[in-house]
């Protein structure tokens, strides 16, 4: 009976000891296997998180690698890319960004720059600065990189009251007071707005701003839609129609003829004639 127990235990040891050798062995096949048929590509990597505004050094960079299918573009495969003036001029920090988080060109400003409005700008473009309150600044809830719609409130000549008018749509904020951080989340009641503009644009904000009052409609995150032409009057809000014109009735047609007694000159009517 014992030599039966010992021969199975045997046997079953051996099986064991088999299959972690054959699991050993596929699994190193499967690594060589896949090591073969996926490239892999070394990018640039943060170490820690950083913040908006913060500068990048050569310490605060690693390589990671990742499949060659899937680097996104922008990012730096080399370090003479990513420091081409030296380690000791440095890229800061645009957009917040994780540990082990890709760097990449769109993140970070060219060597040497500081991330100022300046950074923010698409070419051809222009910073204009709109002054706002409370209500004209949706309540301090902008930030950079939110679209606004832009409404302009004055008098127009011949016209009774003021009027409100869609004057552009869809511009985009690069600028909130003095910070272009787009990643605060705490509302803050600003003074002045900077907008991304054409100079075509910038010349009709500044006429606009002197000549009445410009105010900001936040448009959704994930609108896709362009605002029509708006413009409403005090009538139209009011509901106030105008009140139709009544013609004057024609006044009735008189004929005279004068006739002179005397040294008096005398008018007496007489029935008209065509």
């Amino acid at each position: 009976m014992r030599i039966v127990f010992a021969a199975v235990l045997l046997a079953g040891l051996g099986l064991a000891g088999l299959a972690v050798i054959l699991a050993k062995d596929y699994v190193s096949t499967l690594k060589a296997g896949q090591s073969s048929v996926v490239p892999m590509t070394k990018v640039i990597a943060l170490k820690a998180d950083v913040a908006y505004g913060e500068p990048l050094a050569r310490d605060d960079l690693k390589f990671i690698e990742l499949p060659s299918a899937v680097v996104p573009a922008g990012a730096f495969t080399e370090v003479d890319a990513m420091f081409p003036k030296g380690y000791d001029v440095p890229r800061t920090v645009l957009r917040a960004m994780a540990a082990n988080e890709p760097v990449l060109a769109s993140k970070v400003t060219a060597p040497g720059e500081d991330a100022g409005v300046a950074t923010r700008l698409s070419t051809g473009m222009r910073a204009f600065a709109i002054r706002v309150d409370v209500a004209s600044g949706v309540s301090g809830f902008l930030r950079p990189n939110d679209r606004v719609d832009i409404f302009w409130s004055g008098a127009l000549p011949g016209r009774n009251g003021e009027v409100t008018r869609l004057i552009d749509t869809n511009v985009r904020i690069v600028a909130v007071d003095q910070s272009v951080d787009a990643e605060r989340t705490k509302a803050v009641v600003a003074r002045t707005i900077t907008v991304e503009a054409t100079p075509r644009q910038v010349a009709s904000f500044a006429q606009a701003q002197s000549s009445g009052r410009l105010s900001l409609a936040l448009v959704g995150a994930l609108d896709e839609s362009v605002s029509e032409m708006v413009e409403i009057d005090q009538r139209e809000l009011l509901g106030i129609e105008d009140e139709p014109v009544v013609a004057a009735a024609p006044a009735p047609q008189t004929c005279s003829i004068r006739t002179r007694r005397g040294s008096e000159v005398v008018e007496m009517p007489i029935p008209c004639t065509n």
